[in-house]
């Protein structure tokens, strides 16, 4: 009997020993804890020029309305994103000087155009087109001032 009990206290420490040595492995301390961390929002560091790569002559009585168009030179090291592009005349140069031309002798129609796109950074990037420009034939005005005169177009993008 004396064998047996040792063989059975044996098999009890052995198990016992197997049970500790398996729940430790288990077994694991939890613990909650808290943080802060940042992130920063880079800037625009460049600009959007708007370009007319369209080119418009001969404006005149009676002629057909002429499409703008053109593409941007984008300056920053990112992606812009280009809403729309406006158009307006600046001034109207004439030659001689001090005519009587003005930019009432001109019209544009659709002069904001829908871009709606990103536009890559670098040169002649993207494009933009739609508005026209026309000379505004007035009835019974003399407009010979116009002749030869420049419309200076302006630009802008949102």
């Amino acid at each position: 009997m004396n064998a047996s009990r040792r063989k059975v206290t044996a098999i009890i420490v052995s198990t016992a020993a197997l049970l500790a040595i398996g729940g430790g492995a288990y077994a694991y301390w939890t613990l909650s804890g808290s943080g802060t961390g940042s992130a920063t929002t880079g800037t625009v560091s460049g600009s959007i020029t708007v370009n007319q790569t369209s080119v418009i002559t001969d404006l005149r009585p009676g002629g057909s309305p002429q499409t703008l168009s053109g593409d941007f030179d984008n300056s920053d090291s990112s992606p812009v994103y280009v809403t729309s592009v406006t158009v307006s005349i600046d001034s109207v140069v004439t030659s001689p000087v001090g005519g009587s031309c003005d930019a009432t002798d001109y019209t544009l129609a659709g002069a904001t155009m829908a871009v709606g796109a990103e536009i890559p950074s670098g040169t002649n990037q993207g494009s933009w087109s739609g508005a026209t420009i026309a000379f505004d034939n007035k009835a019974g005005v003399n407009q010979d001032d116009c002749q030869g005169a420049t419309v200076n177009l302006a630009y802008t993008a949102n």
